[in-house]
């Protein structure tokens, strides 16, 4: 891919300070509070139709099961090197027990996860099927979760947790999917933090004060009330830079970092500062699942490593751009993106 010049100039006079940032990934200490989900991949050959419906008969091949939701965000901090500690809610089922057993086998601490007996572990289960000689497709996909909030002892659970926790961290990062474990309670607990970074979907304005945000395109125009799309289809500078202003004063944040996928990502602080980064890969892009939580993992171990805020939404955009060239939820690894990182400058030098 070739880079906008003026980026890869920018990037090029960074290289060995990007380089010495993404090594100190390890020494991070992260806090995540979030929903956790787990991601059920179930696959297999399609064997004939039922007699008992006009639907399709398959043949169990695999079950393939990883963290999703906030608990992506977990292990893509673990995956980076990063020494992490889980805050969230599972439920008294086998999906519970699978997703804490995949952190306990990344190293995660677990301390934090709390057993809720009356919800379900949020669990996506995606059935995909595949005739003899053609590609797997996905058919239906199988959500198990709750609309009802946990009860006030557990919220009040995990924010005495989140407490007892802020001096031993680095960041705090909050993963809200909109599954109920981040209360105003808990919020509160999390946002103590001096350095707190927040992905949420939606109602961005429960976690005023935080030290940024980073808002994909539909969600900041869920947050501002307005399109940021022009009439062309296209998204307008003009209106990204008006919702970064306004996201600033709705949230109170020192940052906010639009992510806009192909069109890469726009950066505001609250001195009036604008900075656009392209995106490294925009051709090769896959499955864009998990992404998200990809960018806040890079962006947060930039952060505790020193970086600037350019620095780490770079980092961000370069995990990210890693991730969308696999399908399911996926991570990244150090040494990937010292790969990556590699080939960009060696692209722009040629």
């Amino acid at each position: 891919m070739t880079l906008d010049p003026v980026f890869a100039t920018q990037l090029a006079a960074s290289a060995d300070r990007l380089f010495a940032l993404i090594d100190q990934f390890s020494q991070a200490r992260v806090l995540v509070v979030g929903d956790l989900t787990l991601d059920e991949f179930l696959t297999g050959q399609v064997e004939r139709l039922s007699r008992e419906a006009p639907v399709l008969i398959i043949r169990h091949e695999e079950t393939r099961q990883v963290p999703g939701g906030g608990a992506n965000a977990v292990y893509n901090l673990a995956q980076l090197g990063a020494q992490v500690k889980s805050v969230g809610l599972i439920g008294k089922d086998d999906q519970g027990r699978a997703l804490r057993s995949l952190f306990e086998a990344a190293g995660i601490d677990t301390q934090g996860i709390v057993v809720d007996s009356d919800r379900p572990t949020v669990t996506k289960t995606r059935i995909s099927g595949h005739a003899r000689q053609s590609v797997t497709q996905q058919i239906v996909r199988v959500d198990r979760k709750s609309d009802e909030l946990p009860n006030l002892d557990l919220q009040l659970q995990l924010a005495e947790y989140i407490r007892q926790q802020l001096d031993s961290v680095d960041a705090v990062v909050c993963s809200d999917y909109g599954d109920g474990t981040l209360t105003p309670i808990v919020i509160e607990a999390a946002l103590s933090h001096p350095r707190s970074i927040v992905d949420t979907q939606k109602f961005l304005k429960r976690y005023t004060g935080a030290t940024i945000f980073t808002p994909n395109l539909p969600e900041a125009e869920q947050a501002v009330g307005y399109s940021l799309v022009s009439l062309s289809g296209a998204a307008d500078p003009t209106l990204i830079r008006r919702a970064g202003r306004d996201l600033l004063e709705l949230t109170q944040a020192q940052h906010i970092l639009i992510t806009r996928g192909e069109d890469g990502m726009s950066l505001f602080d609250r001195t009036g500062t604008e900075q656009h980064i392209p995106a490294f890969n925009r051709t090769d892009v896959f499955d864009v699942t998990g992404a998200g939580d990809t960018v806040a993992a890079a962006l947060t171990l930039g952060l505790t490593a020193g970086a600037s805020p350019w620095e780490a939404a770079v980092l961000g955009n370069l995990a990210a751009s890693i991730v969308v060239r696999q399908f399911g939820t996926t991570t990244t690894t150090i040494d990937e993106m010292k790969t990556a990182l590699q080939q960009f400058l060696d692209s722009a030098a040629a």
